[in-house]
């Protein structure tokens, strides 16, 4: 059996934070919601920024730009396209604010690099792969890591 963040086959779904482009399988996307209503929980870790009642389920919010480490504000007015993508890992769900949604995505397994160096050291990192496209390179990401809560 392969590996599922190396599996290309089917489609994936891709989204920004700081401009970077990402993907994931889109077999790990259960929806994407607005942010809505998102409620602080004290003490918890860095990037998660609360939780959210999604009909009548609590699922935790991670903050995307922290859980890939990536620093800064929204640009003024960008608030607008935010969204949180919900996922289903393994009978978890677990949802991340993102920037921007973007694209469903196909490519070939052939098109799949392994992430940049200095990323596979990073035990926790959920970059699994890039795939480069004319005009830049999109991060594919592993949802099991990226859920780890």
């Amino acid at each position: 059996m392969t590996h599922p963040q190396h599996d290309a086959q089917g489609a994936w779904l891709g989204f920004s934070l700081k401009g970077q482009r990402y993907a994931v399988s889109l077999a790990s996307v259960r929806e994407v919601i607005r942010p809505g209503d998102i409620t602080p929980v004290p003490g918890a870790p860095d990037d998660v920024l609360g939780i959210v009642n999604l009909r009548g389920q609590i699922v935790p919010v991670l903050d995307g730009r922290r859980r890939f480490g990536l620093d800064g504000a929204m640009e003024e007015g960008a608030e607008d396209a935010r969204r949180v993508i919900v996922f289903d890992d393994s009978g978890g769900v677990v949802g991340m604010r993102i920037d921007v949604i973007g694209d469903m995505l196909t490519f070939d397994a052939d098109d799949v690099a392994p992430p940049p160096p200095g990323r596979a050291e990073r035990r926790d990192d959920p970059v699994s792969g890039v795939i480069t496209r004319e005009d830049g390179f999109i991060a594919l990401v592993d949802v099991q890591k990226l859920c780890r809560a």
